[in-house]
């Protein structure tokens, strides 16, 4: 059973920076993966960037060079920060996360999605 806190969602103006944390909580063994999706508006749900246990780290084109990603394992807690934020970024931002349980399986949670609006 894991829980995702999401925190730092809100208005950002053009330009500006952008920093999104999610803290997991719960009962598993590990966070094997914990990242962030995106969902713009009129759009669907995509990966947005990744961070996974072993230290690989996998990014959208569309922010490559502008956010990063970081993950504190020992915390299961990610920081994404983006920087030049533009009018493009605007839209839900959703932690996820595959778990690897106290029953041996695999399962993959959701936040509560924050939502991040980029005005000029």
């Amino acid at each position: 059973q894991v829980q995702l806190v999401e925190s730092g969602g809100g208005l950002v103006q053009a330009g500006e920076t952008l920093r999104l944390s999610c803290q997991a909580t719960g009962k598993f063994f590990t966070i094997n993966r914990l990242g962030w999706y995106r969902q713009v508006p009129g759009g669907q749900r995509d990966m947005l960037a990744l961070s996974f246990r072993d230290g690989k780290i996998e990014y959208a084109d569309s922010v490559v060079g502008r956010f990063t990603i970081s993950r504190d394992n020992a915390a299961n807690k990610v920081v994404l920060e983006g920087t030049g934020l533009m009018p493009e970024d605007t839209g839900v931002y959703w932690c996820s996360a595959k778990a690897y349980e106290l029953d041996f399986n695999y399962r993959d949670y959701w936040g509560r999605g924050s939502q991040v609006t980029v005005s000029a």
